[in-house]
């Protein structure tokens, strides 16, 4: 199988979707779904100068040849771009990135990427659209505020527009040794932890126990500065947990499988990112309703 994204040609994004990522740009800031195959060169350039140069992961030789991030999965991926106008139009032009993988095109191609690390049966009984988040990376000069949330606010416009009722995902802490980590692991095993029945669980082989301080020891300002922001934006959102955290030596890094229920979440989607929420079943009805006349008008 041939890793790099060398001959594929992404979906085209809906319209609405696309015109909807496009109102959310902010100076010369922009967001968009990839387009072809530079733009999925250009995500996998921006991963690898994050995760191996910056990070320390370890590339294989292919990757570190090519001085890109790949695997398979960027095949049957939608990769979500975030690009800075000042920087031209090219592959300089993205300065942040994640790969958007929904549960109808994971199941046709046999799996989801979590699913090496984590055993996400319990997500199987979920009504509807899933879906899994990863490979997130910013370029070291846009990690402030504006970026995230357009980051975020493309990826809350992808959850309306496909009608999502999941998310998930591995979520990375810097390190291999757990035990450094104790604090921030331990604040989310005891207070974080997703209900029992969506709870995904480390594979036995790879599990690491989380639970290294008791809860009453746990200084909880403390440690929830010691999450990365991505994992802090996830809890902000009502986002959980899975039991037990997986090393991954390759990627130089300590994971967690995080859950997001979008039900729980919609309004605090478009409070934060500045966007009006429907209020209600009928609005949300309405505006499906809208969008899908408007797809079907230009078919």
């Amino acid at each position: 199988m041939n890793n790099i994204a060398d001959s594929r040609t992404p979906p085209a994004a809906p319209p609405a979707l696309e015109a909807a990522l496009a109102e959310l740009g902010s100076g010369s800031l922009g967001a968009r779904l990839a387009r072809d195959e530079a733009d999925i060169v250009a995500a996998q350039k921006l991963r690898y100068r994050v995760f191996y140069d910056e990070m320390k992961a370890q590339p294989d030789a292919e990757m570190a040849a090519a001085k890109r991030d790949f695997d398979p999965f960027d095949d049957i991926c939608e990769h979500l771009l975030v690009f800075d106008t000042e920087r031209g139009s090219g592959a300089d032009a993205i300065v942040a990135t994640y790969r958007l993988l929904r549960g109808s095109i994971a199941r046709k191609h046999g799996r989801f990427y979590t699913a090496g690390e984590y055993d996400i049966s319990p997500l199987d009984g979920v009504s509807g659209e899933i879906l899994e988040l990863g490979r997130s990376c910013v370029d070291a000069d846009y990690r402030g505020r504006p970026t995230m949330q357009l980051l975020w606010g493309a990826i809350a416009q992808f959850v309306f527009h496909h009608e999502i009722n999941l998310m998930f995902g591995c979520a990375s802490l810097h390190g291999v040794e757990p035990e450094s980590l104790a604090l921030p692991l331990s604040y989310l095993h005891h207070f974080h932890r997703a209900p029992e029945k969506l709870r995904p669980r480390a594979l036995p082989d790879l599990y690491v126990d989380m639970d290294f301080i008791p809860a009453d020891e746990i200084d909880r300002k403390a440690a929830l500065r010691a999450l990365p922001p991505l994992v802090k934006g996830y809890l902000r959102l009502g986002g959980f947990v899975g039991d037990g955290a997986v090393i991954d030596h390759q990627f130089n890094t300590t994971d967690v499988c995080v859950v997001v229920k979008t039900d729980e979440v919609n309004d605090k989607y478009y409070r934060h990112y500045g966007r009006h929420a429907p209020d209600s079943w009928a609005e949300r009805e309405e505006a499906r309703a809208r969008r899908a006349e408007a797809e079907e008008g230009a078919s």
